[in-house]
């Protein structure tokens, strides 16, 4: 079964990974089109779901780069709105393990200035799932818009979010505030183990699931990095291993179990409605789908997710 189109709404930042200089006095930049739901949507198109990415693009040289990524990777920007202001940028420092750090030059800028009018004419009708998370949820003037079209979309789409926080950026009380509204309107709640800590400090990955269940998702999946992922669907849990790979950075790596989770559902004809009809063995399929896209990603610099040919190859996790 072929899936039907999964719509993504968020940023599109430009992430400069810092590189050794030629002098002590310069710093060497290198800039990949990145931001969580924009590598979701690249993902997802690249795993061959048709993906939709509705999102503010500028017109500067970061805007222009994020296009052509976009383009190139298979994803539908007939909705993206030509935005006058610039692009968010993300500076990103990585530690021995790959991880990355980031500093963000985000005031103003593109991605946060959604309008009622830019997201009404959008039509839904042929998207089974609507995906949204980070900065796009929390930032204004854009934030309660991106609610009220989520809350309007949850009548006919199934409705998936990624907090993604960013305490650097906004502090996680704001996310705090509004977790519990965002559960009422998710039907699939995907989040990392650091979220956790931040939304939830000290609360055990099981309890937090049936916190966010009682608010009103029905699935939620925990990604725990090496330790594999969590998944819990209505209260029912399965652990889903990591696939074992050479890590040159976990960039994106969230993003594309994401996507991997959510094409290997709507591939199944699961996606549309509030999930009803899901049961733990299509989660346990989908994580075990998603951790190989995630494993891929990590194997690779910056967010560059895999395309569906690599995923036919055997082992290819393994052999990266």
């Amino acid at each position: 079964m072929s899936p039907r189109q999964i719509t993504v709404l968020g940023e599109c930042v430009a992430d400069a990974f810092t590189q050794p200089a030629s002098t002590s006095n310069e710093l060497a930049l290198r800039v990949l089109p990145g931001g969580g739901p924009a590598n979701t949507a690249v993902s997802l198109a690249r795993l061959g779901t048709p993906a939709r990415f509705l999102a503010r693009l500028s017109g500067d040289v970061f805007g222009r780069l994020f296009r052509a990524h976009l383009e190139t990777s298979g994803v539908d920007l007939s909705s993206a709105v030509t935005a006058v202001e610039p692009s968010t940028l993300a500076v990103a420092e990585l530690d021995a393990q790959g991880q990355a750090a980031f500093s963000f030059h985000a005031q103003n800028t593109a991605d946060w200035q959604w309008t009622a009018g830019e997201l009404a004419q959008v039509d839904l009708s042929q998207t089974a799932c609507v995906h949204t998370g980070s900065l796009a949820l929390v930032q204004k003037p854009g934030a309660p818009v991106v609610e009220e079209f989520l809350a309007a979309a949850a009548s006919h789409a199934t409705i998936s979010i990624d907090p993604n926080v960013r305490p650097l950026l906004v502090h996680p009380d704001v996310y705090r505030a509004r977790l519990t509204h965002w559960c009422g309107l998710a039907d699939v709640l995907r989040l990392s183990e650091d979220d956790l800590e931040l939304l939830l400090p000290g609360t055990p990955p099981e309890k937090a699931c049936d916190i966010w269940h009682a608010a009103g998702a029905r699935l939620v999946v925990i990604t725990q990095g090496a330790d594999g992922a969590l998944a819990s669907l209505a209260g029912e849990r399965i652990h889903v291993p990591a696939l074992s790979t050479s890590v040159v950075d976990t960039v994106g790596a969230g993003d594309s179990f994401t996507a991997g989770l959510l094409h290997h559902l709507g591939a199944q004809g699961l996606l549309g409605g509030r999930l009803a009809e899901l049961r733990l063995g299509d989660v346990a399929d989908a994580c075990r789908f998603a951790a190989r896209v995630a494993a891929l990603t990590c194997s690779v610099a910056g967010p560059n997710p895999p395309w569906r040919s690599r995923l036919e190859e055997p082992a290819a996790a393994d052999r990266a």
